[in-house]
């Protein structure tokens, strides 16, 4: 599936801020997430709502709170898609 490019370029950033042990493993998860996110949209391009949803769908608590401190890093703007939805941070 093709990926906004604005979207794409954060997420890559994202991902090489989650240590090395973690990266190839959090990178297929989440991709797959956000592309059936966007596909759930009927959309044919991922976008940032799409990594979002896929990012807060499936985190394990204890990196929950890199998560939202890596996502404000790297300009995703997850409040704006009314995240968090309950009281983990």
């Amino acid at each position: 599936m093709i990926w906004e490019d604005v979207t794409e370029n954060k997420f890559k950033v994202f991902i090489s801020k989650i240590p090395v042990f973690h990266r190839h493993i959090a990178e297929a998860a989440v991709r797959s997430l956000a592309e059936k996110s966007a596909a759930l949209r009927n959309s044919s391009k991922v976008e940032e709502q799409d990594v979002i949803n896929a990012f807060f769908s499936d985190v394990p608590s204890p990196f929950y709170s890199m998560m939202i401190r890596l996502l404000g890093q790297t300009g995703f703007d997850y409040k704006k898609y009314g995240f968090p939805k309950n009281n983990k941070s």
